[in-house]
């Protein structure tokens, strides 16, 4: 009996230095490597891609691809991710992922993040690199996955990356007028007049674009624009969209359209695709949704 203790202790303890020196080895493997994670062994991550979903007046909607690989000799699984994106040192994005992640041995997962960008936050960094002058910046992840079970003696690891890149700005788009043309009784012709405010240093495409124009809460008219729009660099671009529409859909609002512009309110929805011919990780393929409000009283006529 005693026998066989002593040999299952020995299998235990030349098992337990294998897996020591099996883990020192990729550790060092991950030493001589260098980069973001030098003389780590966790789990890795980094940037995929990153898609805007939709700009409002006060938030930027935003998918973030992360990628996360696995060089542990166990697999993992996280009941919950917080990350922090941060802009310039300074956090413009604190979110939490509450769907499990889970994570084999040796493996990889590309997981989507969801992320709010409050545009007075953004603002102020950019007025911040613009008042110095800036036209790149650094831009970091720092994310905390909470662990189901510990690894290593740890119920929560935490990895960040950082990247240096240009500036980046987001597209700005402003209604200038809603021209009604020639109110009809069969018909009236609407086009809305838009200036795309591009920052950056690179053109792009909207291309695929849709948009509605409501008025006082009525949706009146709306259209596409399939062929791609060629918004210029660190310019503004005007853009017309026309829509003609049926008269069943105005006749009811011409009194306030006429007489009560202060009271009555415009919303004026833009739906494309962004084309960066640089393939740019910031907005390539990016679905875009804007939505600009106002009042008809904003539209000064000379």
């Amino acid at each position: 009996m005693k026998k066989g203790w002593t040999i299952a202790l020995l299998l235990l303890l030349i098992g337990g230095v294998g897996a020591y020196i099996w883990y020192s080895r990729l550790k060092n493997n991950a030493a001589s490597e260098g980069g973001a994670f030098d003389n780590t062994l966790k789990p890795r991550l980094e940037m995929s891609n990153l898609e805007i979903t939709n700009i409002d007046d006060d938030q930027v909607d935003m998918n973030m691809q992360m990628l996360i690989d696995n060089p542990l000799p166990v697999g993992f699984k996280a009941h919950k991710l917080r990350y922090t994106v941060y802009m310039a040192k300074t956090p413009i994005i604190e979110e939490s992922y509450e769907k499990p992640i889970e994570v084999e041995s040796g493996d990889s997962t590309l997981v989507t993040l969801p992320a709010k960008l409050l545009i007075k936050k953004l603002n102020t960094v950019l007025k911040t690199l613009d008042k110095k002058d800036i036209d790149s910046t650094t831009y970091g992840v720092r994310a905390t996955f909470d662990l189901d079970v510990p690894i290593l003696g740890q119920r929560t690891f935490t990895q960040s990356f950082e990247k240096r890149l240009p500036t980046y700005y987001i597209p700005e788009i402003k209604v200038e007028d809603i021209d009604f043309g020639k109110l009809g009784l069969k018909q009236t012709d609407v086009a809305a007049k838009v200036n795309v405010v591009n920052k950056n240093k690179f053109p792009y495409n909207f291309t695929d674009t849709h948009y509605t124009v409501s008025i006082n809460g009525k949706q009146i008219a709306e259209g596409d624009q399939p062929e791609p729009i060629l918004i210029k660099a660190q310019g503004t671009t005007p853009v017309v969209f026309p829509v003609t529409m049926k008269p069943g859909r105005t006749l009811g609002l011409l009194p306030k359209m006429l007489f009560d512009k202060k009271d009555t309110p415009f919303l004026v929805t833009f739906r494309c695709k962004i084309i960066d011919k640089d393939n740019s990780s910031a907005f390539s393929k990016s679905k875009m949704n804007a939505t600009i409000r106002g009042t008809l009283a904003d539209f000064k006529k000379d």
